[in-house]
């Protein structure tokens, strides 16, 4: 088990973290959050346990202003990464100037919205440019529709799927499993080992250590998902970092914490 005493990785990262305002949110948001969020916060936390850069991603309920995250990037291009929310019809310059600020992807969050995206279908500036920049999909459904959208999305963006993907089931035969074991084989995958608390009663433990076994430690990320929105009474950052240690054990560490977000948010060849 990770403690305060072990010797962690300088390049350690967290690939999924939030920072917000309180009352601050889009016209019809479904979560307006009631407190702040600070990243000067998140810093803190991170570095606590050893976490020394981070992918800031951009929360749905702020729709697709980023510019709060575009500015935190810019200030800490060694430290920061983010993923964007972005309209459909984004103009590729803005995903080019995006880019510039430190941006490496973009997210669909569908959870709880539907699943029929008619306008990403349609979308081809969007993944032309995606392929041009280096960037990946970042994906997240409601528990067992990631097959639906991955059949509404063209088969060679590079994808990375939140909070482990949601499968209903922990096992290689379920529909989400088999999905992205066939995707992996084609275009870069990776899953998020993360929001633990968000698998509808799927065992964690069970359905990280399938990952490692379908995927292998390469397709995986860590993220913290701070400050777990919804459920805070868990945003505990040391117990969230146990956990990754007791889902692929201690061997793993530095493949899915530092080789592996390195290569993917920073572009590091040596990672």
């Amino acid at each position: 088990m990770y403690t305060m005493n072990s010797k962690p990785s300088k390049n350690w990262v967290d690939t999924h973290f939030h920072v917000f305002a309180a009352g601050v949110a889009t016209k019809n948001a479904r979560y307006i959050p009631q407190y702040t969020a600070e990243l000067q916060e998140w810093m803190a936390l991170a570095q606590g346990v050893g976490v020394s850069r981070g992918v800031w991603v951009q929360p749905s309920f702020l729709g697709a202003d980023n510019s709060w995250m575009l500015s935190a990037l810019e200030k800490h291009p060694y430290v920061l990464r983010g993923v964007a929310v972005v309209a459909a019809d984004v103009h590729p310059d803005e995903l080019k100037a995006m880019h510039s600020s430190g941006v490496r992807g973009i997210r669909l969050n569908l959870a709880g919205i539907g699943h029929e995206i008619p306008d990403w279908t349609r979308a081809d500036h969007v993944w032309q440019s995606l392929h041009d920049l280096g960037w990946h999909l970042e994906v997240h459904t409601d528990q067992g529709a990631l097959p639906q959208v991955l059949a509404q999305l063209p088969s060679d963006v590079p994808l990375v799927v939140d909070h482990m993907a949601k499968p209903d089931e922990a096992c290689a035969t379920d529909a989400t499993v088999l999905a992205l074991v066939q995707r992996a084989q084609r275009v870069p995958t990776y899953v998020k080992l993360s929001g633990a608390y968000r698998l509808g009663g799927v065992d964690a433990t069970r359905l990280a250590r399938l990952w490692l076994q379908e995927l292998g430690a390469e397709a995986l990320l860590w993220g913290s998902d701070w400050p777990c929105t919804n459920y805070e009474n868990l945003a505990n950052y040391a117990a969230l970092m146990n956990e990754l240690v007791n889902w692929t054990g201690g061997e793993h560490l530095e493949q899915v914490l530092a080789h592996n977000p390195r290569r993917l948010y920073w572009g590091d060849a040596t990672a």
